[in-house]
Parts: structure tokens; sequence; C-alpha cells
């Protein structure tokens, strides 16, 4: 095999616009395109990550599963952005600015969720932090 860096990562949501102005507003990901099914409907939504790869948020019809932050149940648990130790306090002051709730915080990594409740991680692990939150795994 010959794997050269991540691609994608394609997320089903009810609501496309809704999560992509998340994505987009935010975290600051650029919009790179829009896919639309044959009739003219908005199926598909692609956001750069940045380093490369982007995100596809590809609606679907079925209601998001509310659920407690961390289960037993194996499958994809989050997805984890690198900051710099920096960018920290300006990450937590724009989920504060967009009304995005803290789920949790450690030394390391502050957690959120998307509109739709996935989880979504900004870390600066190894690295130390700049000023310390609350002790914890990364």
């Amino acid at each position: 095999m010959d794997i050269q860096g991540f691609h994608h990562l394609a997320i089903q949501v009810r609501d496309v616009e809704r999560v992509t102005a998340f994505y987009r507003e935010v975290l600051g990901f650029p919009e790179l395109v829009r896919h639309h099914r044959p009739d003219g409907s908005l199926r598909s939504v692609w956001v750069g990550v940045p380093g490369g790869g982007f995100l596809a948020l590809e609606e679907v019809a079925g209601e998001p599963e509310p659920g407690p932050f961390q289960t037993e149940r194996p499958g994809l648990f989050l997805l984890a952005f690198r900051i710099s130790p920096a960018g920290r306090a300006r990450a937590v002051e724009a989920f504060a600015r967009a009304g995005v709730a803290l789920e949790r915080e450690t030394k390391w990594t502050v957690y959120v969720r998307d509109p739709e409740g996935n989880r979504v991680a900004l870390s600066h692990h190894p690295e130390e932090p700049e000023s310390s939150g609350e002790q914890g795994n990364a």
C-alpha cells in the first residue's frame, strides 16, 4: 500500500446548511464545493480542513441520535483538529460568541458538538497549555 495521507471524512447530516455554517463560520473552514441532486436540491457540501483533506457533509433524511458525549459503543468517536496552545483561548472565545457550549475541557483539548451532535475536539496535545485548564487526558 502507498497511503499518502488523509483525503476526506464524510459525515451524514440532516441539515447540511446549518452544519456547514458551523464548520465554515465557527471553525473557519473554507467551503470548497456544493453538490446538487438531479432535481437541484442540495446533496452535499465539502469544507476544507487545514493541512489537507476535507469534510464531506452529506445530507440524509433521518434524525440525529442524541446521546452522551462518550459511550461504550464502538465506532467513530470524534473529529479532532490541531490548534496551537496560543490559539486555545481564542477558540474558546469563538465558541462562546457562537453560542457553542463546551462539552468538556482537558489540559490539552477543548470538546464541543456541532449542531447535530457530532463530537469535535480542538487539541494542542502534546504541547503544554499557555494557561492551565482542567487536568485530564488528551
